[in-house]
C-alpha cells in the first residue's frame, strides 16, 4: 500500500482505560494525497505499543478527557504551524 500521508509535525496524547496500557492517540499535521493532490491536514490515529493502527479510527472514553486532551493538541499544532 503507497504512503498516502507524510506528518510534519507530531504531539503524542496518552489514552485512558479502557484503552489497552500504552495506548497513545497520534495527533499530527501533515500533508495527505487526496485523489492526486496534496492538501495540508490535521489527522488523529490511534497507536498501540507505539504502532499505528491504520484500521482503528480514534474513540474517546466519554467518562475521561481523552477528547479534550486531543483537542488541545490538535489546537496547539494550529496555532504553532499554521
Amino acid at each position: 500500500m503507497a504512503k498516502t500521508f507524510f506528518a510534519e509535525h507530531t504531539l503524542m496524547v496518552p489514552a485512558s482505560p479502557p484503552h489497552p496500557e500504552g495506548t497513545q492517540y497520534k495527533v499530527s499535521l501533515g500533508m495527505e494525497d487526496w485523489g492526486g493532490a496534496h492538501r495540508r491536514v490535521i489527522k488523529v490515529q490511534m497507536t498501540y505499543g507505539g504502532a499505528v493502527s491504520g484500521r482503528k479510527s480514534p474513540s474517546y472514553p466519554l467518562d475521561a478527557d481523552d477528547y479534550y486532551q486531543v483537542y488541545k493538541a490538535v489546537r496547539r499544532l494550529v496555532r504553532e504551524h499554521v
